[in-house]
This record gives structure tokens, C-alpha cells and sequence, in this order.
């Protein structure tokens, strides 16, 4: 049986996960009555991925194939995240391919991540199957796509040899990849119009070689990804990339030059579908787990004893944005977490550095914890994830991170690409105008829809996102992607109004909030607990204002149909990303698996009044 080894690369929602869906079905990698074939996005396995509607984390799985002429191919499928924060992902995985698939929609075109993804499989010089997809949209134009895929090879490649590449045509929901353009009159005729994956198979075939791999030399095997469950321990997922490895043999751990360590294989593993299936032995070029490993890291190799020189540690892109995550120190504190110590959130970030690449994370002194990641949304899935795990913690305001570069401080610009409708232009230039963001294309077409490209540093980019979709009605697309670092841009006026701050602890009351409302929009509702200082809504005015959300009405033997018709606004429900947005450098996040919580770094008006004096 012949194996390639293939990674499928796109910008977010450009439908990578819908392509692998079909490839799976198609195969018949499920039985007709498995539930897996009623499922839609069946790589996005864990909650956060299904609720976002994004990849996370990179995975790998497998399909059978037999070609028309009647040979026998394994077809390994590596599943890359699509979203400028998870590039770690793409970066730490796409070594173990040999050819890649680049995803492109046809209406939407190459944007910032496509460029990213591209430059990578260009970097690993491997062979790429353009696949322009979703032509059923109504307002697709896959000619023009394909012109602009074609200037971004150009500006790319580097040499004339990757400047051809197969080009193919789908409908990914569908399942149907042809090798032309439909020559059909109505988008609406798609769905009956023949066609399956088999084009895209064949392609893969013909386009994708077969990995190279000399079964003669010792075995090694750089690993790319960590698995785990509670039976078998780690998984120490890769390529093998020479030689042959057996169940039982003695391995010993690389680091570049450096020996750290050996291990036992208990069990071999390749992938078949969505399970692993054990093996005596690995397959040349496959990608295998292999259990028994104790302690490894990504990056690091693995190789039959004897061998000293393990393969160049993968390299990441350095994180751009930062947070600082402490212990809470909440007067509601464990009362909604299981783990809340600085002994417990050390343990669980130092297993997430393990598997996650793209976080840098240092330990300061009064358990403090620097967390640099590539965006906010990078940082938002780490503090999710805990959280639903049982974690509470308290997290400071995102931070940029700043360089020295020849003696200049310089922080970090990126691109950003806007796609808006006519009637919210005026918006989003008032908007970016107020952030010193550069304007250095603007266009439009048939359908009114207006495509903007802006150069803005990320300092001031930071809760644009939030800012904007409720400007815009949520309306438009907006994607965005590290440039480069450059000296100091003007920083922008601060754009938030003050908060509400909670002057005492207790139940909040309906009565307090039908007043407090007319100062503010508020954040909470009656029969809520509150402590002194909480942040309990958003000012109409710029200062801060406190405000007592706990009073009660005196009791009287007077009534009134006041009493009766107390009538409030709807609270405003922030999620996690909007609050890190929110928070100001006084503030704090509290984070706990059932509530947000919004509060002053200094809960009493006594010491915020005495930090206040002191940086006067």
C-alpha cells in the first residue's frame, strides 16, 4: 500500500473542515450507521471548536483510497487551523506533509492567513493543489479568485517550478470537486450536477509524491504533536521519516544534539479513520503515535539508540500580545471553582506549554504568570479552556509586546482587511481613524461591497473586533495579521467611558438598578451577589462613578403601583474576549467556571484613593 502525506491550508471558514468531512464519508472510513455520518465538522471534536466554528488545534486522520488503476493508497490528512492566532499550529505540524491542498473561497478570496499558510508550504517546498471552493455562492467569482491566488504565488515562490499548480473547482458542503469550471447557467443546478472527490483523489495521486524515506537507516522521527489519555499516558505523534521502528525498542530523546533522555515503546500506532489501530511496526514515511514516552516536548526527536544528531527544533513565530494571569484573590474565591491555588494554575500552564507552541509562559515572583500569545484570541481559548476544566484566576488587561530593534523601541503593525457593505464605510474610517490605522487600498465591486486594507499597529487594534460588530450590526469581515515590527506608532485616546463601581457587598436589588440605570448601562440583575468594588456596569460619562446596587427601599405602609412596575433594561451579557477588551490597566478579569466577573484592581475606594494620590 503507497501513503501520502497531505495538509490541507486555508484562512479561517474557507471550509477545510467540510472538505475532510466528505473526504471521510466518501471513503467509507464510517459504517452506513455510525453517527459520524450524520455529523458535519467531525475533526472540530472538542466544545470551544464547535461553538466558534473554527479549528483550534491542528489534527491528523486518514482515508483508503483505490485509484483507478487499481492501486491501494493510504491518504493522511493533517487538518490545519485557519485563524491567524493558531499559526503555532500550522507551523508545528506542517513538516510531517508532503504536499499540501490550499482552500480558497470563491467569493472571499486570498486573505491574510491564506497568504501565511501558503508561505509555509512554500517554505517546506512542498507541491500545492489549488482548490478554489464554495462556487455555489451567489456572489463567487472564481476567475478573479483565481488571478489573485495567482499574484500571491508570484509574490511568493521561489522558483519558477511552484508557479504551477493543478487548479480545482468545489462545492465542499456537497462533496463535489471537478477539474473545470460547471459551465452550468444557474448556481441552483449545483446540487444535481454530477460530481464527486474521486477528481480530487486522483489529483492528490498524481500531484502529492510519495514520502521519503530510506527503510535502511536507523529510525527517527521528529515529533509534531502530543496526545494523551488516562490508559496509555502520552502519544508521540509524527512522520517517521527514516527506518523502521518496533514495539518494545529502546529510543533515545534528541534535542537537536543533546541527549535528554531514552524510553521503551510500549505501542505503535497509525491512524486509520479517526481511530488508531495498533501496530507491530511502523510503515516507512507514515505518522504513527508512539506510547511509553514520560516527559517530551514537540519539536524534540525521536531515534533508534546509537543515533546523536536529531533533527533543527521547529521554530515559531514569536507571540505579539501578552496577559498577566494571578491566583483570585476575589472575596468570592473558591466558592465556584475546584482549582484556585498558585500551585494549581502553575501545574496546568506548565502542561500547556508542552503541546501549545505558540504561548511563551514565565513564572514571576507573587505568582504572577506572563502569558504571551499571538492575538486575543489565542489567549481567550487558553483561558476558556481552564476555566471550563475547574480553573479560576484573576487576568490583567492584554498588553502588546514591545522590542528593542537597533536601538529603537518598536512594537508590532499588522494587516488588516476589512470587507463592509456601502452603508458602514463611514463607520469603520471613523472607527480606525480614532486608532491611527493607514489606509493603503480601498475598492469595491459589483455587489456594493467595499474591501479595505489598512496597516494598523496592535496596540491600537486591540478591541476593534468587539467595537465594531456592534457598530456594524454585525456586519462585515474583518481578519487581520502580524506585518512586522515598527518604531512607535500614536497611540489612540482612550475610547471607553467609566465603569459603575459597586460601593458595597450584597444582593443586588431591583429597586437600586432602576436608578442606577439612568447613570449607566449595567452588567447585572436583581438577586445577583456583588462585593464592594466590582464593576457592575458601563457609565454614560468618562469618568468612573460608584454607585450602591444593593440599596433597598425603606418599608412604608404607603403603596404604590411604582412598587409593582419597576420595569429594567436587559443587562449587557459580556463575553470573555469583550471583557479582556473592557478592562483597563485598573482593572482586573475574574474568571471562574460559572460567572465574569468585572472588578477594580483595588476593591476599596479608600486604596484607589491612595494610589490615585501617589501617582499624582
Amino acid at each position: 500500500m503507497q501513503i501520502r502525506n497531505i495538509a490541507i491550508i486555508a484562512h479561517v471558514d474557507h471550509g477545510k473542515t467540510t472538505l475532510i468531512d466528505g473526504m471521510l464519508k466518501q471513503t467509507h472510513a464510517f459504517r452506513a450507521n455510525q453517527a459520524e455520518m450524520g455529523q458535519e465538522t467531525i475533526l472540530d471534536s472538542n466544545d470551544l471548536e464547535r461553538e466558534k466554528g473554527i479549528t483550534i488545534l491542528a489534527k491528523n486522520t486518514s482515508v483508503f483510497y483505490q485509484s483507478l488503476a487499481g492501486e491501494e493508497y493510504k491518504i493522511n490528512i493533517i487538518d490545519t487551523p485557519g485563524h491567524a492566532d493558531f499559526a503555532g499550529e500550522v507551523e508545528r505540524v506542517i513538516s510531517m506533509a508532503d504536499g499540501a491542498i490550499l482552500l480558497v473561497d470563491a467569493a472571499e478570496g486570498p486573505l491574510p492567513q491564506t497568504k501565511f499558510v501558503l508561505q509555509q508550504a512554500i517554505q517546506q517546498q512542498l507541491p500545492i493543489i489549488v482548490l478554489i471552493n464554495k462556487i455555489d455562492r451567489r456572489d463567487a467569482e472564481p476567475a478573479r479568485v483565481l488571478q489573485q491566488v495567482e499574484e500571491l504565488f508570484l509574490n511568493l515562490a521561489s522558483d519558477s517550478s511552484q508557479l504551477d499548480f493543478p487548479v480545482l473547482y468545489a462545492v465542499g458542503r456537497l462533496g463535489k470537486i471537478w477539474s473545470a469550471l460547471p459551465a452550468l447557467n444557474q448556481l441552483q443546478d449545483l446540487p444535481q450536477a454530477t460530481g464527486n472527490l474521486q477528481v480530487l483523489f486522483e489529483e492528490i495521486i498524481r500531484t502529492v509524491p510519495a514520502p521519503q524515506c530510506d527503510t535502511q537507516a536507523a529510525f527517527k522521527m521528529q515529533v509534531s504533536t502530543l496526545d494523551f489519555d488516562s490508559y496509555k499516558g502520552i502519544y508521540a505523534i509524527g512522520k517517521v521519516t527514516q527506518g523502521v521502528v518496533k514495539k518494545g525498542q529502546r529510543l533515545v530523546i534528541l534535542q537537536e544534539e543533546e541527549k535528554v533522555g531514552e524510553i521503551s515503546v510500549n505501542q505503535l500506532f497509525e491512524s486509520v479513520g479517526l481511530e488508531k489501530k495498533e501496530i507491530q511496526e511502523s510503515p516507512a514515511g507514515d505518522i504513527i503515535a508512539i506510547t511509553g514516552v514520560e516527559k517530551i516536548a514537540i519539536g524534540q526527536t525521536l531515534a533508534a539508540l546509537g543515533e546523536t544528531k536529531g533533527f533543527p527544533m521547529i521554530k515559531i513565530t514569536e507571540p505579539t500580545l501578552k496577559i498577566a494571569i494571578t491566583a483570585s484573590a476575589s472575596p468570592f474565591v473558591g466558592k465556584e471553582s475546584e482549582f484556585c491555588t498558585v500551585r494549581q494554575l502553575a501545574e496546568r500552564l506548565k502542561r500547556e506549554q508542552k503541546t501549545n507552541l505558540g504561548l511563551d509562559i514565565q513564572q514571576k515572583e507573587g505568582g504572577v504568570f506572563i502569558v504571551a500569545g499571538r492575538g486575543e484570541l489565542h489567549l481567550a481559548v487558553l483561558i476558556e479552556t481552564m476555566r471550563r476544566e475547574g480553573y479560576e484566576m484573576e487576568i490583567a488587561r492584554p498588553q502588546v509586546i514591545f522590542k528593542e530593534i537597533d536601538g529603537v523601541q518598536q512594537e508590532p503593525i499588522e494587516e488588516l482587511i476589512v470587507e463592509i457593505e456601502q452603508a458602514y464605510v463611514g463607520v469603520i474610517t471613523e472607527e480606525l481613524g480614532k486608532r491611527h490605522a493607514q489606509l493603503q487600498s480601498s475598492s469595491s465591486n459589483s455587489r456594493g461591497v467595499n474591501h479595505m486594507l489598512y496597516h494598523i499597529s496592535s496596540r491600537n487594534l486591540l478591541g476593534f473586533r468587539s467595537e465594531i460588530l456592534t457598530k456594524t450590526k454585525g456586519n462585515g469581515l474583518f481578519t487581520s495579521s502580524f506585518l512586522h515590527y515598527a518604531p512607535l506608532q500614536a497611540s489612540r485616546l482612550k475610547l471607553r467611558n467609566g465603569a459603575l463601581i459597586a460601593t458595597e457587598g450584597g444582593m443586588v436589588t431591583a429597586y437600586a438598578l432602576e436608578s442606577v440605570q439612568q447613570r449607566g448601562k449595567t452588567f447585572v440583575i436583581p438577586g445577583e451577589e456583588v462585593y464592594e468594588g466590582q464593576i457592575v456596569g458601563l457609565c454614560k460619562q468618562k469618568g468612573d462613578l460608584e454607585v450602591n446596587v444593593c440599596k433597598s427601599k425603606k418599608l412604608t405602609n404607603f403603596r404604590s403601583n411604582a412598587d409593582v412596575l419597576t420595569v429594567l433594561n436587559a443587562k449587557v451579557d459580556l463575553s470573555l474576549e469583550q471583557c479582556l477588551d473592557f478592562i483597563e490597566n485598573d482593572e482586573l478579569l475574574e474568571v471562574t467556571p460559572k460567572n465574569l466577573r468585572l472588578r477594580k484592581r483595588y476593591l476599596s475606594k479608600l486604596e484607589r484613593n491612595k494610589k490615585a494620590q501617589a501617582r499624582d
